[in-house]
């Protein structure tokens, strides 16, 4: 057992960052520095797939807002809550700062995962003014509840944030997490999930998790 990383590794990552790791690696540094560098790797994995399934998302939900309300800017006239004006007021300053002229297509990009999943929640009526009304339309191929889908993509959302802030996901039942990415796609495009999963690598890094803490397989990325 190895008590030491690597002194760059210290320095350029910094120490309590790694401290992380090294508790989940019961104090082997050298465990550690696996698990840090294929926790890298799992994330870089689970990109495309996070990638497939916030687009379809937000497009979906989109065009049924679209839909219900006959106008693209649906937000002007949807029953959105203190915190979602304050969402779509920054994204519409966010591109004001970038583009001369804001379509409403560049305020959909600009509006997080986050908002977008908030609009399945319960909160302020919006399982009455957003769900029953319309949104259920944007999951053709699910017949469940609403509240199992918010917690299913609420769950998502979390596992986005962290792979895309750089923090560690080696903790999560990943197995799971990716079950519930292409289940939840499936919802909204059996099409777009079968595609997405025939270019998935993420399966082949978490097989090889144990050869890479072990190492008999570099991590790569």
């Amino acid at each position: 057992m190895s008590n030491r990383l690597p002194e760059w590794m210290a320095r350029d990552l910094s120490l309590p960052r790694l401290r992380r790791y090294i508790r989940a690696a019961h104090g082997d540094a050298r465990t550690a520095e696996r698990l840090y560098w294929w926790n890298v790797e799992a994330s870089a994995a689970l990109v495309g797939p996070l990638h497939c399934l916030e687009l379809a998302l937000r497009n979906a939900l989109h065009s049924a807002l679209v839909r219900h309300h006959g106008r693209p800017d649906w937000w002007e006239a949807a029953p959105l809550n203190e915190r979602g004006r304050r969402l779509v007021d920054s994204a519409r300053r966010s591109c004001g700062r970038r583009l001369r002229r804001t379509t409403p297509n560049d305020v959909v990009a600009e509006l997080t995962l986050g908002f977008w999943v908030s609009l399945l929640s319960h909160a302020s009526g919006y399982d009455r003014h957003f769900w029953v009304p319309a949104l259920n339309s944007a999951f053709p191929h699910y017949s469940g509840r609403r509240d199992s889908l918010y917690d299913d993509l609420t769950s998502l959302v979390l596992l986005r944030n962290r792979v895309m802030h750089h923090e560690p996901v080696h903790h999560r039942h990943l197995a799971a997490d990716h079950d519930t990415l292409y289940r939840v796609l499936g919802y909204l495009s059996p099409e777009f999930a079968k595609e997405a999963q025939a270019m998935d690598r993420f399966p082949d890094v978490l097989a090889d998790r144990a050869a890479v803490l072990g190492g008999t397989r570099p991590p790569r990325f």
